[in-house]
């Protein structure tokens, strides 16, 4: 399949190449021209912007940080909109409902079809293809796409309304969201009483508490004090906060969110939005006067 790809970053590069590997044939953009290239010296053709691939290709995929910038690419000035063969803008983005919702508004008046695929499973899902890829929109174009999706991951046909995806996205950003500050609290308390946290991670995992946090973060990131696990701070924020606002348009009870949320706005603000996000334990451990982990997994008292 001819496909266009927007956006080469720690999410899109991998999936770009996982395409072309698999033998499509990819234009790309990006603007940095280092990621362009590395694509290019794999058979990848570049274009010169976002409108130049919606020239030369009927199906464009985009993997964009912000809200903002899925809209201009799609909408705006030399977006995907100004094209001349585009057929169906495929966003792999993180926007939320009533974004994907009116940018499916601005590309139906061009009788382009917005499909919404947001993916989950993080940058090692991307390099291995074993990301949760879900989809909304109609279905004859959906099922068109996934042997090409497939190529990225475990496609989930999610619904036809516009945003059901984005929807399903942000439910399950929310439990990885909660399940990092929760698995953080529960680690800091065992080690300011004295446990051992490499000890308690084994067990929460060989019992009722394992979660994604416990099973994948502490082991890989925060035991070894590495916080490298490849998601931003800024990026869970972001979805954290898209969710939140989901919820209130709902009308929804949101005890738990709203704790969630607040924990959440401590990171960004003490860490940074370019912080990796297993970084969420560093308040708390702040708060407790302790540090979870190191070389061994050890604990030690805050100095």
């Amino acid at each position: 399949m001819e496909i266009g790809f927007i956006g080469l970053g720690k999410m899109g590069f991998p999936m770009a190449r996982r395409l072309i590997e698999a033998g499509h044939q990819l234009t790309v953009f990006d603007t940095r021209k280092e990621a362009t290239d590395k694509l290019v010296a794999l058979g990848a053709q570049v274009a010169s912007s976002p409108k130049d691939i919606a020239d030369r290709c009927e199906t464009v995929l985009a993997s964009l940080p912000s809200l903002q910038a899925s809209l201009d690419v799609a909408t705006g000035a030399g977006g995907v909109i100004e094209g001349k063969r585009v057929k169906r803008f495929v966003d792999l983005s993180t926007v939320g409902s009533q974004m994907a919702t009116r940018i499916h508004g601005f590309l139906a008046a061009k009788n382009i079809v917005q499909i919404d695929s947001p993916v989950s499973g993080g940058v090692g899902g991307a390099e291995k293809g074993t990301l949760a890829v879900m989809v909304s929109g109609l279905r004859a174009d959906c099922d068109m796409l996934k042997p090409a999706l497939g190529v990225i991951g475990k496609v989930f046909f999610i619904g036809e309304k516009p945003g059901s995806a984005q929807t399903m996205k942000l439910a399950n950003n929310f439990l990885s969201a909660t399940a990092m500050v929760a698995t953080s609290e529960a680690v800091v308390m065992g080690v300011k009483s004295g446990l051992d946290p490499a000890v308690m991670v084994d067990v929460i995992n060989a019992g009722s508490g394992m979660n994604t946090a416990s099973r994948d973060k502490f082991p890989r990131a925060v035991l070894p004090r590495t916080f490298d696990f490849g998601f931003a701070t800024g990026l869970m924020v972001k979805d954290v906060r898209l969710a939140l606002d989901e919820m209130k348009s709902l009308g929804l009870s949101m005890e738990v969110a709203e704790a969630v949320g607040r924990l959440w706005e401590v990171v960004i603000r003490d860490q940074g939005a370019e912080s990796d996000f297993t970084e969420a334990i560093k308040p708390i451990e702040k708060a407790a006067g302790v540090v979870v982990g190191g070389a061994k997994g050890g604990s030690h008292a805050a100095k």
